[in-house]
């Protein structure tokens, strides 16, 4: 299995969605690397709450700013991770999460052309739709529907990846592409309406904890700063042939039931499980093949679902209290 160091020498770093769960345990962990980090978002989604415990590091700095509109900065490399990826949120405003997707990512990408900076782009696990193949490999090609939905964010996700290799292709431009699987942790979007922050803010609020379907579906979770690591892994491999993309997610797969159950077990929670129609177009399963991510990156999830929970759900639990102190001063 091949280790890939990543680089000692400091950088000067952009991250677009960097208020977001992912960007900013990504800005945390550049920092903690050595590197400026600049941190790009519009907080469509993210908030400044999230990069509070950052703001202090004269390394690190925050520009509000939308990537549908150009931006300009001297920087080595460009972390592309701006998108709303919650369902609830990519369909209150379907054009704009597509045009954040495709004319984002031509202005990241000619940004990243004018400085000669690499560029990484978080791709999703989305771009294989309801899959026909399981677990899912880099080389499958998907089953999405174009006119649903969920096109808004899976299309351009799917336009985002093309139009990072037509640079590559036409233009040389040095690319990372990385696909990413269920991904949860600390600093989630209360609101976000997916499967982890919705099961554990009804349990903790002592609620049914709402199932769609049968609630045998599956996911794959991983836990955030695994995610981080392997996307970092991934943007200072040493071979820039080594484009992508590569899936970054957990192999390990659960039912909805079993993620539903498990949390209540971790809470301690009352709540019981009521089922609710399933909505359109939601994948039936979806587990990744990581066999490219660790022969290449030497990378692997390390951290198990019931400790990644138990951290999720410590942060909710805090976050809950402090708004109730807030409303009790």
């Amino acid at each position: 299995m091949k280790i890939v160091p990543t680089s000692s020498s400091p950088k000067t770093i952009l991250v677009t969605g960097g208020a977001g769960l992912v960007g900013n345990f990504l800005c945390e962990r550049l920092l903690n690397d050595g590197h400026t980090v600049i941190c790009l978002d519009n907080f469509y989604t993210g908030t400044l709450s999230n990069l509070q415990r950052l703001r202090s590091n004269p390394r690190f700095s925050i520009i509000t700013h939308d990537v549908i509109n150009p931006y300009d900065v001297k920087i080595d490399e460009i972390y592309h991770c701006a998108c709303p990826a919650a369902p609830i949120h990519y369909q209150r405003d379907p054009v704009q999460t597509i045009k954040t997707s495709v004319m984002g990512t031509i202005n990241m990408l000619d940004l990243a052309r004018k400085h000669n900076a690499r560029i990484l782009l978080t791709s999703t696990s989305e771009i294989y739709g309801d899959p026909l193949v399981h677990p899912q490999p880099e080389t499958y090609w998907g089953n999405v529907n174009p006119i649903g939905i969920r096109s808004c964010y899976d299309e351009g996700k799917r336009c985002a990846e093309t139009l990072m290799f037509d640079y590559h292709r036409q233009y040389g431009t040095r690319i990372r592409v990385a696909r990413i699987f269920n991904t949860y942790g600390p600093y989630m979007h209360q609101e976000d309406g997916r499967v982890v922050s919705n099961f554990i803010l009804q349990a903790l609020r002592g609620q049914n904890i709402t199932v769609y379907g049968s609630g045998e579906q599956t996911r794959s979770f991983c836990f955030v700063s695994d995610l981080v690591d392997g996307l970092v892994r991934l943007m200072e491999h040493p071979d820039d042939s080594m484009t992508g993309p590569v899936n970054l997610g957990n192999p390990s797969e659960f039912t909805m039931l079993e993620l539903a159950q498990k949390v209540i077990n971790l809470t301690g929670s009352t709540s019981e499980i009521i089922h609710l129609p399933l909505p359109a177009d939601d994948p039936r399963q979806r587990r990744p093949d990581i066999t490219r991510a660790m022969t290449i990156l030497g990378w692997k999830p390390r951290i198990e679902l019931d400790v990644g929970l138990t951290e999720t759900i410590q942060y909710f639990q805090s976050e809950l209290n402090s708004a109730t102190l807030a409303l009790e001063g």
